[in-house]
């Protein structure tokens, strides 16, 4: 399951996405992808209005769906000429068909959830965004990995664009990191308290899609990036 974030990456447009569509063209021989797209600003925007306006979680979460829903359109179309399907969960009984025939297929990440997400502990921001929707899928399918592409060579210890001395920590465990108590994170929250029970993705990875042939390393099983594992 690849991962590619909104704000983090499909916000900055065509000078990111485009190099990364020719990496996930030339891998549709050698790899099955199932790839999910985040949300972004724009979320970030309507969740903005929505609190606003009194809205509760629920309704939060499919504004949030509708955004990431287009994210994904979006990357289908520019992947359609190579036959990439977008699919929406009710066609997931016929994913192991689109992967045969296409190698890959189009979701958005957001989970299937919509009135009925989690309720948060505090605020009413939905808990399970696309970071944890797509580590969902790659949970109960089975996936090889879980791959997170981002604008950031992976996890450090406060986030690199706001602070220069934050420090890059290129592979570490899920109890190490939640003893550690960071304030910023690289993924959501909720993908490592799903992983504390997981039966079978126990190790997630976030590359710089920025850099060319990370995604491709990714896939291939090296270590780049940052790896997440559970002890």
């Amino acid at each position: 399951v690849v991962k590619i974030g909104g704000q983090s990456f499909i916000d900055r447009g065509r000078a990111a996405v485009y190099p990364l569509i020719d990496e996930i063209v030339a891998n549709l021989h050698t790899h099955k992808m199932i790839i999910g797209t985040g949300a972004g600003t724009r979320a970030r925007h309507a969740y903005s209005v929505g609190i606003d306006l009194g809205m509760p979680t629920g309704v939060l979460s499919v504004l949030g769906t509708f955004v990431s829903m287009q994210n994904a359109r979006m990357l289908h179309y520019l992947l359609a000429k190579h036959g990439i399907p977008f699919i929406e969960p009710v066609q997931f009984p016929q994913l192991p068909l689109y992967l045969e025939e296409r190698g890959a297929v189009i979701f958005f990440g957001m989970p299937p959830y919509t009135f009925w997400q989690k309720n948060p502990d505090v605020g009413r921001i939905p808990p399970h965004r696309t970071d944890t929707g797509c580590y969902l899928i790659s949970e109960v399918f089975g996936a090889k990995s879980m791959i997170y592409v981002k604008d950031e060579d992976g996890l450090y210890t406060a986030d690199p664009k706001k602070d220069k001395h934050a420090k890059f920590i290129p592979k570490i465990s899920l109890e190490e990191l939640q003893a550690m108590d960071l304030q910023d994170v690289v993924v959501e929250r909720a993908v490592l308290d799903l992983m504390k029970n997981a039966e079978n993705r126990t190790t997630i990875q976030i590359v710089n899609g920025l850099v060319p042939g990370n995604l491709t390393k990714a896939l291939n099983g090296e270590e780049v990036g940052t790896t997440i594992y559970r002890a």
